[in-house]
């Protein structure tokens, strides 16, 4: 599935000059790492590589005691790139809508376009990914659990919906 996302950005974005990928922490900065260098074996050139923690920008951030912050590595500037915004869920859209505020923090890029491994609907926010692996029906009360081998979660990646009473 990774393989047939990188086919489709570079598709989309007509090579890799220019482009630049940027994980949302964690599993989206898993998938981009993967992405990319799935998209270097293809392309010969890799993109941009970035993550983004969005800890601090979430809107229920005050809602939380202590919310975990990691590190945002935009190691190239902004201004002029293009910006393919990866994330492994896209659920209500919030995560989305965090992770943008804090691109602009950093500069302001040509464009901004969302890949995400699964979506499984039920937004709350107008917000649409450009390039989906997969999209599952799930209630509010499900949850997917996606796993990269990457993590430290094995040698298998895998997608999971576990209903409420699993998760």
């Amino acid at each position: 599935m990774a393989r047939r996302l990188a086919h489709e950005i570079v598709e989309k974005h007509r090579g890799t000059a220019g482009l630049a990928l940027v994980g949302i922490r964690t599993g989206g900065w898993h998938l981009a790492r993967r992405l990319a260098a799935l998209i270097a074996e293809a392309e010969g050139s890799a993109p941009l590589l970035g993550a983004v923690d969005i800890a601090l920008y979430r809107d229920d951030v005050y809602d939380r005691l202590a919310p975990a912050i990691g590190p945002t590595d935009l190691p190239f500037a902004l201004d002029g790139v293009r910006i393919v915004l990866v994330d492994d869920v896209l659920y209500t859209g919030r995560t989305v809508r965090a992770a943008l505020d804090a691109l602009v923090d950093y500069g302001r890029p040509r464009a901004v376009r969302l890949a995400v491994l699964v979506d499984r609907g039920l937004r709350e926010l107008p917000i649409q990914a450009d390039v989906v692996g997969m999209t599952v029906s799930t209630e509010p009360t499900d949850r997917v659990s996606v796993t990269f081998s990457e993590a430290g979660g094995g040698a298998i990646d895998e997608v999971r919906l576990l209903g409420r009473e699993n998760a």
